[in-house]
């Protein structure tokens, strides 16, 4: 036998230096290859698609779910909620997508029109819109509910991140023009919401505002002016509304009061505890069947830990985690200031209202009645915000090289759609060229 053949019979062992490296070089490997993963140019449009479409899908099951059992008593189909939602889901996608598509500058012009509709619409709400639960939020039009606060946070983003950026100088912003007239509108904004006892709402206006003064690099005595103005301000509400001072105290030990003030609060965490780690089954809420007030809503993410377990809640504190860091990289890599501002107070917006919300169910958060966005049934709440992860996919398209990483992709689902029914023959030549 020959000498080749007895070394291909009998392999030489691996070098012990390969071998000694084990786990720790495996680690090295993976880390490498998630900082190229990191690296790609359209990482962060990729990533704004999958954690929306996630979101999206996981919310219009929970609702199905969540709601099945109060729309079957009040509508008589425990599919009307739902199918509310996916009317709302079908509207909103397109807008994304428009979104998307469009130019910065358009962004740039869009703020000020929403910005003087939203005030519009806030005035009409306090003379024609309808209160409940102590706040007064909503306008009917016929079958239809319009929660005009909802576009007032893509308005104060839009707007006020477009003041900020048309003063930019050599990519630098004087924190000193905050004061005339962002601030008075961000004011104006506020006390409309106020009128109408939405403080969820407000906090979320207050954290958009914020966003928008760390990025230009205010000094830390105006946090501090502004912080001590919103808690004076907050106390003043809670001291005039009395059923603030009930949510406090239920907030505080809700199972003092579980059949009163604390009732929420305490189903919340009943359906948070009962999950486990993998939930009771989808479908299978306990809570649902009128113990959990407003558990479409305010409360889907009880009925998520319920149904799912500790393992769907983390998947959706995930991907909020991921949205958010989608969005700062957004901010971070461009060098545009409106689109450095913006990026960033969008992430203020969604993933700080989810934070609220969350934090609301599990008992570390006052109750503030706002949704999970997303997840939560309300088509006031789920257009904008698909709206400003239009806007988002739109500012990942100016990241380095991601215009043509795109262009190297070739046509995309839509292209390709419009070019089968003869509408786009232009872009499938380009293509194959």
């Amino acid at each position: 036998m020959s000498a080749t053949a007895e070394k291909g019979a009998h392999p030489a062992p691996a070098p012990a230096s390969a071998s000694a490296e084990g786990p720790q070089g495996w680690a090295r490997e993976q880390l490498a290859t998630l900082r190229e993963l990191l690296g790609r140019p359209l990482t962060t449009y990729y990533l704004i698609i999958m954690c929306g479409a996630l979101l999206l899908a996981l919310g219009l099951m929970m609702v199905l779910s969540a709601s099945s059992v109060e729309a079957l008593r009040k509508t008589g189909s425990p599919f009307s909620w739902f199918i509310k939602q996916s009317l709302s889901a079908l509207v909103s996608v397109p807008v994304m997508y428009a979104c998307s598509r469009l130019p910065v500058k358009f962004f740039r012009w869009a703020g000020y029109p929403l910005m003087a509709l939203s005030i519009i619409s806030l005035v009409m709400v306090l003379f024609i819109g309808s209160a409940e639960l102590g706040a007064q939020r909503w306008i009917y039009v016929g079958s239809l509910t319009i929660q005009p606060s909802e576009p007032a946070k893509l308005a104060l983003v839009l707007w006020g991140a477009d003041l900020l950026a048309r003063r930019a100088r050599q990519g630098r912003i004087e924190w000193r023009q905050l004061l005339i007239p962002l601030m008075p509108g961000t004011a104006i904004l506020v006390v409309l919401v106020l009128l109408g006892s939405d403080l969820g709402t407000t906090l979320v206006l207050f954290m958009v505002f914020l966003s928008l003064l760390w990025v230009v690099g205010a000094p830390i005595k105006l946090f501090g002016g502004i912080m001590s103005l919103a808690v004076l301000a907050a106390l003043i509400m809670i001291k005039v509304e009395p059923y603030r001072m009930r949510r406090i105290g239920a907030f505080l030990n809700p199972w003092a009061d579980a059949q009163g003030a604390g009732y929420q609060a305490v189903q919340g965490q009943i359906a948070m505890g009962s999950g486990g780690w993998f939930g009771v089954g989808l479908g299978q809420s306990r809570q649902k069947w009128s113990w959990l007030p407003h558990g479409e809503s305010d409360f889907i993410f009880a009925i998520v830990g319920e149904e799912l377990g500790l393992m769907g809640t983390l998947l959706v504190v995930a991907l909020f985690g991921l949205l958010g860091y989608a969005g700062l990289r957004v901010a971070v890599r461009v060098n545009d200031p409106f689109i450095r501002l913006t990026a960033a107070a969008m992430v203020a917006w969604i993933v700080g209202q989810a934070i609220v919300n969350m934090g609301a169910v599990l008992g570390v958060l006052p109750i503030t009645g706002i949704p999970l966005p997303l997840v939560s049934y309300g088509g006031s709440s789920l257009l904008p915000t698909l709206a400003a992860l239009g806007m988002l996919l739109s500012f990942a398209k100016h990241e380095p090289g991601a215009r043509e990483a795109l262009a190297a992709r070739g046509p995309g689902p839509g292209a390709r759609a419009l070019s089968w029914l003869g509408l786009g023959g232009t872009s499938r030549g380009r293509a194959t060229r």
